[in-house]
């Protein structure tokens, strides 16, 4: 037997809030992005991600799993569940995980209850976005095995490298004549 979920249920006993998720969850892969309470968004989300995880996995078992878990009107559950495997679940072949985006859109006007919108991630991961990441925590966790030699500059060495900027950057008009002579 499961462990029941600790604190207080979405709206009443285990089964009220099973068909809860149930429902939202249909309505997540139908619409792709639905408007509700940041609490049921956040219930809803490890759920959610459970069942594309199952549609990722693609066979049969993980489909009559799937669709045992969010049972009701079979005829709109079959279509979202052959939605869900054959459209949501190889875009989301790429990804490890992060199906879902919960995004914080204020309170509602009449209970004040602070409502989010919850999307499906659809958009493909991309592989530059991993390299880059992977190359600045390989350059971090580098960076962090050897220490930076501390440079301590005297007065006078930064005069020096002052006045050898300055020699460079300056060009009297009689220099920019003879390159000009030279050039032809």
């Amino acid at each position: 037997m499961p462990t029941p979920t600790k604190g207080p249920r979405l709206g009443g006993g285990p089964a009220h809030q099973r068909r809860m998720l149930a429902n939202l969850s249909v309505s997540l892969f139908e619409h792709k992005s639905i408007k509700t309470t940041l609490t049921k968004a956040k219930r809803l989300q490890p759920y959610a991600e459970r069942l594309v995880s199952f549609a990722k996995q693609g066979d049969l078992p993980a489909r009559r799993k799937v669709q045992g878990l969010i049972a009701g009107n079979s005829r709109t559950n079959k279509s979202v569940v052959h939605e869900l495997f054959t459209v949501i679940g190889p875009a989301m072949a790429n990804r490890d995980g992060g199906y879902t985006r919960i995004t914080k859109i204020g309170n509602r006007a009449g209970d004040n209850a602070p409502m989010a919108v919850i999307e499906l991630v659809m958009e493909p991961v991309s592989p530059k976005q991993a390299v880059v990441a992977e190359a600045e925590a390989v350059a971090g966790s580098a960076a962090e095995e050897a220490p930076a030699e501390e440079t301590v500059e005297t007065p006078e060495a930064v005069e020096a490298d002052d006045a050898v900027e300055t020699e460079e950057t300056e060009e009297t008009p009689e220099a920019a004549e003879k390159a000009d002579e030279e050039d032809k």
